[in-house]
């Protein structure tokens, strides 16, 4: 059988993972998977014939190391999906700004290039909003990611001070819909649609994450949603093998959240025929 690598991580205790459902698909497909993690070192990568970027959840805590360790892969000759391109477009949201260029709606956001306390007040007043969200642009599962409200952020200067340092931030304001209604994911494969579903935050959090206690389920999206969704997919400068599009609906339009193409959850366990899906865009993608 031909050999193709899954790229994961060391521990994966903590997080919900759900690559090995490629296993059997994949094998139906002709192809051999091992999972390795991208820590590991004197990897061979020519003895496969592509590396898949999966579940590579802590890239974030190096990004540079992780990157070293894709151009080693594309160096070896054996295919690497996403391309190392296209990492390198999306592992910093500021490739958002130029979804927005090319005409996509995003969620309203401020971009910084570093973290000023002292200015905190003045993004409640910019977004005219009691809440905002302040993220890393290089970040993964939420991590330094914090809700601020405008009666209560004082709180929090230590924390923000010392978690955002040193580094390029996104503010925008909380999108209540994500409470009320949830954050939506469409999922691409080869650039053909898969799959949507919707991600609800636990009471009193924000985060959708299944590891944060968020709530999955699927859906049949809407026309609107999945024409928006359709045009997200087209800014991005070249082809994929997945993509996971997330929206939210703001004040009556759906915008981007983000464009996912490096390691984002593919939920193969709310849709049973996704894995085989994705194994047959794979195969194709490959020939």
């Amino acid at each position: 059988m031909r050999r193709c690598a899954i790229l994961t991580m060391d521990r994966l205790e903590d997080f919900v993972a759900d690559d090995k459902m490629l296993d059997e698909p994949m094998a139906q497909c002709g192809w051999q998977i091992d999972h390795v993690s991208w820590h590991k070192e004197h990897v061979d990568w020519r003895q496969y014939e592509a590396v898949i970027i999966r579940s590579t959840w802590d890239y974030q805590d190096d990004a540079d190391a992780f990157v070293a360790v894709l151009e080693a892969i594309e160096k070896s000759a054996t295919l690497l999906l996403n391309s190392l391109n296209m990492v390198k477009w999306n592992i910093n949201k500021n490739y958002l700004r130029e979804v927005q260029i090319k005409g996509a709606e995003i969620v309203p956001t401020l971009w910084l290039e570093v973290f000023d306390f002292s200015l905190v007040e003045g993004y409640f007043e910019y977004f005219e909003t009691e809440q905002i969200v302040i993220k890393p642009t290089i970040s993964a599962n939420a991590d330094n990611t914090y809700w601020l409200k405008k009666d209560s952020y004082l709180q929090k200067k230590q924390e923000l001070q010392k978690s955002l340092k040193d580094r390029q931030l996104m503010v925008q304001p909380f999108m209540q819909s994500i409470v009320d209604q949830g954050e939506y994911s469409l999922f691409y494969f080869a650039g053909e649609y898969s799959h949507s579903i919707i991600k609800s935050p636990k009471s009193g959090d924000f985060r959708v994450q299944e590891e944060h206690g968020g709530q999955l389920r699927s859906i049949s999206p809407s026309v609107e949603l999945l024409t928006a969704a359709n045009k997200a997919l087209q800014t991005i400068p070249e082809k994929v093998l997945y993509a996971r599009v997330d929206m939210v609906e703001h004040q009556g339009v759906f915008k981007i959240m983000e464009i996912e193409l490096i390691e984002p959850s593919l939920y193969f366990n709310l849709d049973e025929t996704a894995p085989l899906r994705f194994a047959k865009a794979f195969n194709k993608w490959i020939k």
